[in-house]
C-alpha cells in the first residue's frame, strides 16, 4: 500500500505506518520528516500508561527500554515514509542497540521528542541514530539496528 500523508501525521496515519498497537504503540505524532534522512516524532507520556502500574507506583518513571523502543518505532516510521509505503507485508525486528545512554528520567506529563536519523542502510537492515529529549534536554540516546523481514 502506498502512502499519501502530510505533516503532521496523527495516530491514524501512524497506524498505517507501523504494525504496533496499544499498549505497545509508542509514537503519537510525526512533526518533521526528511526523506531518507531524519524524522521527529512525539510521544505524550500519560500517568495512565500501563507500565506505570509497576514501574514504579509511587515514583512513576518510563522504563528506559521503552524509550529505546519508541526511538526504534520512530526509525520504522522514517524508513516507511522514505519508501512511500506502509509496513504491510514486512516486519522490522530490533537486532542491536549500541551506545545507549540515559541522561534524564521520563515521567508522566512529559512530551518525549524522538529525533531519529538514518546512519546506514545495508540490504534489509537499517542503522538509526536516535536522541530522545524532554523540554530540549536529552533523556536518552542510542544507535539502533533493525532488520526488515518479509512475512
Amino acid at each position: 500500500m502506498t502512502l499519501d500523508l502530510t505533516l503532521p501525521i496523527d495516530i491514524g496515519g501512524i497506524r498505517k505506518l507501523l504494525p504496533h498497537r496499544y499498549p505497545f504503540l509508542l509514537v503519537d505524532r510525526v512533526v518533521e520528516f526528511e526523506s531518507g534522512k531524519r524524522v521527529l516524532c512525539y510521544k505524550n507520556v500519560s500517568a495512565n500508561e500501563h507500565f506505570f502500574q509497576g514501574h514504579f507506583p509511587d515514583h512513576p518513571v518510563m522504563p528506559g527500554v521503552l524509550v529505546i523502543e519508541a526511538l526504534a518505532q520512530a526509525g520504522g516510521i522514517l524508513s516507511h515514509l522514505s519508501r512511500g509505503r506502509t509496513s504491510e507485508g514486512a516486519l522490522s525486528y530490533l537486532v542491536k542497540v549500541d551506545a545507549a545512554k540515559f541522561s534524564r528520567m521520563v515521567v508522566p506529563g512529559d512530551r518525549l521528542e524522538l529525533d531519529v536519523s538514518i546512519k546506514r542502510e545495508i540490504r534489509n537492515m537499517t542503522l538509526y541514530s536516535g536522541i530522545a529529549r524532554v523540554d530540549g534536554q536529552q533523556a536518552a540516546c542510542a544507535d539502533i539496528l533493525c532488520a526488515e523481514v518479509k512475512d
